[in-house]
């Protein structure tokens, strides 16, 4: 039987520019706002444009390259799994926000001369 596998790409948009922290252990954590476009045909012909927003993070080295490298509006895959972040709200109701956590990341964007 095939092993089922956690894994999300995602080709898209930096929304900002990447935040980057360093934990109290000294590990480093890069924060990212990935927007995906998807697009479809209205009945009147007309090209519509939906976009979702994404959170991403790396940790480590991959975040200091992201870190280094990336700034907003940005073109990059990425590829990782997807994880949920779990908090209760001030309103006492438990959330959870999906998250990808970024195991491979590529600049798609070229550098301008």
């Amino acid at each position: 039987m095939n092993q089922i596998r956690n894994s999300v790409t995602l080709i898209g948009h930096l929304g900002q520019d990447p935040q980057f922290l360093t934990t109290q252990n000294g590990q480093s954590l890069v924060n990212l706002s990935l927007a995906t476009n998807d697009y479809y045909l209205n009945k009147e012909g007309e090209r519509i444009t939906t976009t979702e927003w994404h959170r991403c993070i790396a940790w480590g080295k991959l975040a200091e390259r992201i870190n280094a490298f990336c700034k907003k509006g940005k073109e990059v895959a990425v590829r990782g799994k997807l994880t949920y972040n779990s908090f209760e709200g001030k309103d006492g109701i438990r959330r959870n926000i999906p998250q990808i956590v970024i195991s491979e990341f590529t600049m798609l964007s070229k550098e301008k001369s």
